[in-house]
């Protein structure tokens, strides 16, 4: 087993279309989680946060001198990057950092473009 399927085992997957509704509650917070030249090149899911991949634990813990305030808000966090591997392991170290409401979107970017299509430009990214 690869360690990304160990990953979607272990963590709650989301299809976009559950994604799009589940941003339609209070403290729900969609992280992307892509390289800052795919936004460039691909635009962004509206009402997401970009968090470099490498940031994302530094800028969640509240005991981090890199703690970032959007977080302190947010009761459910959902993850996404490019195809939904990135952040499936991302949601997994979360998991294990002691974070109960995190999930990530199944097929990432890709699949949200074809199943729903709203997408920031990236001038507006």
């Amino acid at each position: 087993m690869s360690l990304v399927e160990e990953a979607e085992s272990q963590v709650q997957a989301l299809t976009p279309a559950e994604v799009e509704q589940r941003l339609q509650q209070e403290g729900v917070l969609l992280v992307d989680l892509r390289d800052v030249r795919e936004l460039k090149r691909e635009g962004s899911i509206p009402q997401s946060l970009h968090v470099p991949r490498g940031m994302l634990e530094f800028w969640i813990d509240p005991d981090s001198p890199y703690y970032r305030a959007e977080f302190q808000q947010a009761n459910e966090l959902i993850l996404y990057c490019n195809k939904g591997w990135r952040s499936a392991l991302a949601a997994l170290s979360l998991q294990n950092m002691g974070m109960e409401k995190v999930a990530h979107m199944q097929g990432g970017m890709e699949r949200w473009q074809v199943e729903i299509g709203k997408i920031n430009s990236p001038k507006e990214t």
